[in-house]
């Protein structure tokens, strides 16, 4: 994700208002004082083509910080017949560290901070969980969990500067097509994809806005959006 656009004055961040498709607030109440120590954001990515392309994530800002993190799904092709997704985890926060080297480098998009990744097999229905928590100190690590099969598997770790609290109770998410980020793109041409962003939660359940279109391709990407039965929030765009 680059370019990042202020579009509200909450300060909530999204990919560049010409190359983002697809935006969803999410809201979690009564935050503590110090925020939340963590915060587990569900999403299904059932409907998607095993192709690289899009991405799929929600944004988190921190207490005493103006940056924000992220953590997302992106599909990728089978390899030896085999269903693969790649998770990242990222932090745009100028002095973020890692001692997490296999999984984690310096720098996010070209700026300051810390992306981690990792890439997985696993079936696309099964369903997981982006999970953000705070196990000590100002240290932040991403897991993903597989909600078929329970399993859970560690994203990557970074620190954030001395002082930074916890997670704010709300901000965006969203769905990009990344390959737009390159070059002139034709709106016709996007490939269809289909994810649910269930209703993230920490010590209580929280709550998800309705999905809206922005960027260039506002009306013209095929875009649907509504409901589930579990109040999560279905996003469909492309042909």
């Amino acid at each position: 994700m680059k370019n990042f656009l202020r579009l509200v004055a909450s300060a909530a961040l999204l990919p560049s208002f010409a190359l983002g498709l697809v935006g969803i607030s999410w809201n979690i109440a009564n935050a503590p004082a110090n925020g939340f120590s963590f915060v587990t954001f569900p999403i299904s990515i059932g409907g998607s083509p095993h192709r690289s392309g899009y991405y799929f994530a929600q944004q988190f800002n921190f207490i005493g910080q103006r940056d924000i993190g992220y953590i997302g799904l992106q599909p990728r092709p089978d390899s030896a017949g085999k269903p693969i997704i790649h998770v990242a985890f990222s932090s745009f926060i100028q002095g973020t560290t890692t001692g997490d080297n296999a999984r984690c480098h310096s720098g996010a998009d070209g700026g300051p901070g810390v992306s981690c990744s990792i890439e997985f097999s696993a079936p696309y229905g099964n369903g997981f969980k982006l999970e953000v928590q705070n196990p000590q100190g100002t240290m932040w690590v991403g897991t993903v969990i597989d909600t078929t099969t329970g399993e859970r598997r560690q994203i990557g770790s970074w620190t954030l500067p001395a002082g930074t609290k916890g997670i704010v109770g709300s901000q965006m998410g969203f769905v990009e097509y990344y390959p737009w980020n390159s070059g002139t793109h034709t709106c016709s041409s996007l490939p269809k994809t289909s994810v649910v962003f269930g209703i993230p939660y920490s010590n209580v359940a929280g709550s998800l806005s309705d999905a809206y279109e922005y960027g260039d391709c506002v009306g013209k990407v095929g875009f649907q959006a509504g409901r589930t039965a579990g109040q999560g929030v279905q996003v469909i765009v492309g042909f």
